[in-house]
C-alpha cells in the first residue's frame, strides 16, 4: 500500500511539473497588451493559430491575427510595415534582407510532398517523371504506370514557399505547362487533388491526410521520418520575418514558437521541431 502511494504521489509531482512548465511558457505574456498580425506563408497557419489561441486564451488583451497570402506576400507585406511577422517557406533572398532589414528565424522544418488522389494508384514517381509532367510532356496516367487518362496539374503561383521548394528540388527550376491549374494555398491544394480523381499536385507534410496520397520521390517516401533523417531531398525551413530586430510582444511571439511548449505545437501539426 505504501508503496502504491509512493507512485501515486510521484505520478501527481509529474503532472504538476509539467502542468507548471507549459503554464511557464505563457507567463511571459502575463500582463501584456496590443495586437500582433501574421500572415504570408499557408504551411505555417495551423501552427500559428494554435499558438494565437494559446496566447489569446492566456491573456484576452493580447489579440493576434493570423493569414495567408504566400511566402512573397509575407515577406514583402512584413517589409513594408503593413503587419508585424510575415511567415515564409523560403530563405528571404539578399536583396529582400537588405531592401527590409529583415531578420529570420526558423522554427520548423518541413517536406513538401508529391500527392495524388486516392483512387490513384500511382504511388511512386522519378524525378526525370515528375519534371516531364509538369513541363507537359507527358501528359496520360498511363505513361506512367496508371489509367488511360489524362494528367490534370496543379500548382501554386510564383509568390509560394511551398512552389519555390518544389520547383528548385523537385523540377530542378524546370518549366510549368501553361495548362497547369493555379491553387492559392496548400488547403487549396488539398482540396482541389482531392476532388479530382487525375490530378497531381503538391503540399506541405503538415497538410497531408486521408483525402490524398503520397508518392514516392525517386522511391523515398514523403514521411516525416524521411524528411528528419535528409532522406526525403523536397524540404525546406519553415521562417518567421521581422523587420529588424522584433521587441516587445512581437518578440514574446516568436520567442514562444521555440518553447518545449511551441515546439510541441509544431509536431503536433506534422511537422519536425528545430529542437
Amino acid at each position: 500500500m505504501k508503496k502504491s502511494l509512493g507512485v501515486f504521489f510521484s505520478l501527481l509531482m509529474v503532472v504538476a511539473f509539467a502542468t507548471d512548465s507549459l503554464a511557464g511558457a505563457l507567463d511571459i505574456f502575463t500582463g501584456e497588451k496590443g495586437e500582433v498580425r501574421i500572415a504570408g506563408g499557408t504551411a505555417h497557419i495551423p501552427v500559428m493559430k494554435e499558438a494565437a489561441i494559446r496566447i489569446m486564451r492566456h491573456n484576452p488583451d493580447i489579440h493576434i491575427s493570423v493569414g495567408g497570402g504566400g511566402s512573397g506576400a509575407g515577406i514583402k507585406q512584413v517589409g513594408e510595415g503593413l503587419i508585424d511577422i510575415g511567415n515564409s517557406g523560403r530563405k528571404a533572398n539578399e536583396d529582400e534582407i537588405s531592401r527590409y532589414g529583415l531578420q529570420m528565424f526558423k522554427w520548423a522544418i518541413d517536406g513538401v510532398a508529391i500527392v495524388v488522389n486516392p483512387v490513384n494508384k500511382v504511388r511512386s514517381l522519378s524525378q526525370e517523371q515528375v519534371a516531364a509532367i509538369y513541363a507537359g510532356t507527358i501528359t496520360n496516367w498511363q505513361e506512367v504506370g496508371g489509367e488511360d487518362r489524362k494528367i490534370n496539374i496543379y500548382t501554386r503561383d510564383e509568390a509560394s514557399g511551398t512552389r519555390a521548394v518544389f520547383w528548385k528540388k523537385a523540377l530542378a527550376k524546370g518549366n510549368v505547362a501553361k495548362n497547369a491549374n493555379f491553387v492559392v494555398s496548400n488547403g487549396a491544394m488539398k482540396a482541389a487533388v482531392s476532388q479530382d480523381s487525375y490530378a497531381i499536385g503538391y503540399v506541405s507534410i503538415g497538410h497531408m491526410n486521408d483525402s490524398l496520397a503520397g508518392v514516392a520521390f525517386n522511391s523515398i517516401e514523403p514521411t516525416l521520418a524521411n524528411v528528419q533523417s535528409g532522406k526525403y531531398p523536397i524540404a525546406r525551413g519553415l521562417y518567421s520575418n521581422t523587420k529588424g530586430e522584433p521587441i516587445g510582444l512581437v518578440k514574446k511571439v516568436i520567442d514562444y514558437l521555440f518553447t518545449a511548449e511551441g515546439q510541441e505545437i509544431v509536431v503536433q501539426k506534422g511537422f519536425i521541431s528545430v529542437k
